[in-house]
């Protein structure tokens, strides 16, 4: 079994597309949808991912993007329409074409960790539409962010299925 970070250990990481859940994106059982899910930890990886230097207009700006490769997407407590939530993101690892993140969905109206989506995202040079190696000072960013988290005080709590190759 996986032991995922409490609340009280991830507020402290910065909040991405903090909102109440919106009611068009409640389901017939009123709760958020399993596809927000995934878009709002999408989101919130990529409002991370400006802060080690890739903007969101990456694609029009330097013809360059991250695609998704792969999820895990764990669901721990439902999302209410009202609730208050938020994306924490927490970098493992990168290899010369990839990254491995963790996005926490966080309710912040019960205060407890709603779900956990893993993920594997890719460079890629969009002339070529393939992967591509990191830029130099991204790299380095991205170095930086993931060893500023392994010093985080709490295990990463990975699902074991995904894994940068």
């Amino acid at each position: 079994m996986t032991t995922h970070p409490t609340y009280d250990q991830l507020i402290d990481l910065p909040a991405y597309v903090e909102q109440p859940v919106p009611m068009p994106f409640e389901d017939i059982n009123g709760h958020l949808n399993v596809r927000h899910y995934i878009g709002i930890a999408s989101e919130g990886l990529d409002e991370s991912l400006v802060e080690v230097g890739i903007p969101q207009m990456w694609p029009l700006t330097h013809g360059q993007a991250c695609f998704t490769a792969e999820h895990h997407v764990t669901y721990l407590h439902e999302l209410r329409t009202g609730d208050t939530m938020s994306a924490r993101v927490r970098l493992l690892g990168r290899s010369e074409r990839a990254g491995h993140a963790l996005v926490y969905l966080l309710d912040h109206t019960h205060q407890q960790v709603a779900c956990v989506v893993e993920e594997i995202f890719l460079h890629i040079d969009l002339e070529s539409r393939r992967t591509a190696p990191w830029p130099a000072d991204i790299a380095a960013a991205l170095d930086a962010r993931v060893a500023e988290h392994e010093a985080l005080g709490f295990a990463a709590g990975t699902s074991g299925s995904l894994a940068l190759r």
